[in-house]
């Protein structure tokens, strides 16, 4: 007889997968798979067939051989705010600050007090030198009183003398006449005493009013360099000593100092006009003027520094903020023949070296064009393109590492 089979350990696995259903899966991935290759060779091709995207910069004028340029930029040139009247104020004594009544951004006038030191010790010497006057006032008046009697008792005995010699003998008038002159010559002494207690009361009052800290002018304070219960003194000397207090500086005197290249300094003279663009606000233009062309040249840098008055007061302008100015041709030196050749300039970053040459590559029609050019100093970031351009041309300035004849790029 036949044993039945044990049907106790069959299981049916309902997750997995019928074959058929193993199929359409792998079908439907190779198929995905195969789209995605399909689409990045499209868009390689579409790249490929446009050129890379790349940033391009027109040429722009900088100057003009006719009346029509005045105004136009002869050099541009890259400096900082600063301000004319500008000083670390500083203690004349050394000190512990023991008051500060100003902060960053107070305005101040001339001989307003800013901050005191600890002045117990000055204070105690000004008390000491009232006292040594008073002693000397009390010296000088008893020596004045001595002086005044021991020359009426020398008269009168000299008047004696004069009228009965019998009466006074020599001996005793030019005793009573040597007393009368010590007596003038102490009165002397304590005089000298009083004028010398009297120096010393200045000393310690000028002393005490060391401790006084007063604004030497008019204006905003810029920065706080000391805190109150910090030692400060005229000249650092390490450790925890301050040297000055505060940075104060007069915003109505502020100015830009830029550094012009030598090259270019011929085309700029005093008062003539410029206009100052701040790097905080690239949209925005102050009116300046050339107060002054300093008489030296930076050796090591090959440029010569100039100072540039604002003349549109504004808040926003601080010191230290970052500035361009851009020199400009006034009617007055056109009209006395001074006008500029025209100039081509174009940003340091469009000219390339190549072969020894200066060449910048064109844009036109979505290709680019090798053109060889010549070229100035670098002035503010730019160069001024003497031959080779014409103006108005698209140059590459960036996109791509190694630019080719006819390549074909894309402009945004």
């Amino acid at each position: 007889m036949t044993t039945p089979a044990d049907l106790s350990k069959l299981r049916i696995n309902r997750d997995a997968p019928s074959v058929p259903e193993k199929r359409a899966l792998t079908r439907n991935l190779i198929l995905f798979v195969v789209a995605l290759i399909v689409v990045a060779a499209s868009v390689a091709m579409v790249k490929a067939r446009s050129g890379p995207q790349v940033q391009v910069v027109t040429v722009s004028a900088t100057g003009g051989g006719s009346a029509s340029s005045a105004g136009a930029t002869s050099v541009t040139a890259n400096g900082y705010v600063v301000a004319r009247t500008k000083a670390s104020v500083s203690a004349k004594t050394a000190g512990r600050l023991a008051y500060l009544g100003v902060s960053e951004g107070s305005i101040v006038t001339k001989g307003q007090i800013i901050a005191r030191l600890d002045n117990a010790d000055y204070a105690a010497a000004v008390s000491q030198a009232q006292a040594n006057i008073a002693s000397a006032d009390a010296s000088v008046i008893e020596a004045r009183s001595d002086h005044e009697q021991l020359v009426r008792d020398a008269a009168r005995i000299r008047d004696i003398r004069t009228k009965n010699a019998n009466l006074i003998s020599q001996q005793d008038l030019e005793t009573a006449t040597s007393r009368a002159a010590q007596a003038e010559a102490r009165l002397t002494a304590a005089q000298a005493r009083k004028r010398s207690a009297e120096a010393g009361l200045n000393m310690a009052e000028a002393s005490n009013d060391n401790t006084i800290i007063r604004a030497p002018f008019s204006g905003t304070v810029l920065r706080k360099d000391a805190e109150v219960g910090e030692v400060v003194a005229p000249s650092v000397g390490g450790g925890l000593t301050r040297g000055a207090v505060v940075t104060l500086a007069d915003l109505q005197t502020l100015e830009v100092e830029v550094d012009v290249n030598e090259a270019y300094i011929a085309r700029i003279r005093s008062a003539a006009p410029a206009r100052i663009t701040l790097d905080a606000y690239p949209d925005t233009s102050f009116r300046g003027l050339v107060r002054q062309v300093v008489p030296t040249a930076d050796r090591q840098r090959a440029t010569v520094q100039v100072k540039v008055s604002i003349l549109d007061h504004d808040a926003r302008i601080l010191p230290e903020m970052g500035a361009k100015v851009d020199f400009l041709q006034d009617e007055k030196a056109l009209a006395t023949g001074a006008t500029p050749k025209m100039a081509l300039r174009v940003p340091t970053a469009a000219v390339k070296t190549d072969a020894g040459a200066s060449v910048v590559w064109i844009v036109r029609d979505g290709k680019l064009l090798r053109r060889v050019v010549q070229t100035g100093p670098v002035s503010a970031g730019f160069l001024e393109v003497r031959s080779g351009l014409n103006g108005g041309e698209q140059l590459l300035v960036g996109g791509v590492d190694a630019p080719t004849e006819g390549m074909k790029v894309k402009v945004p």
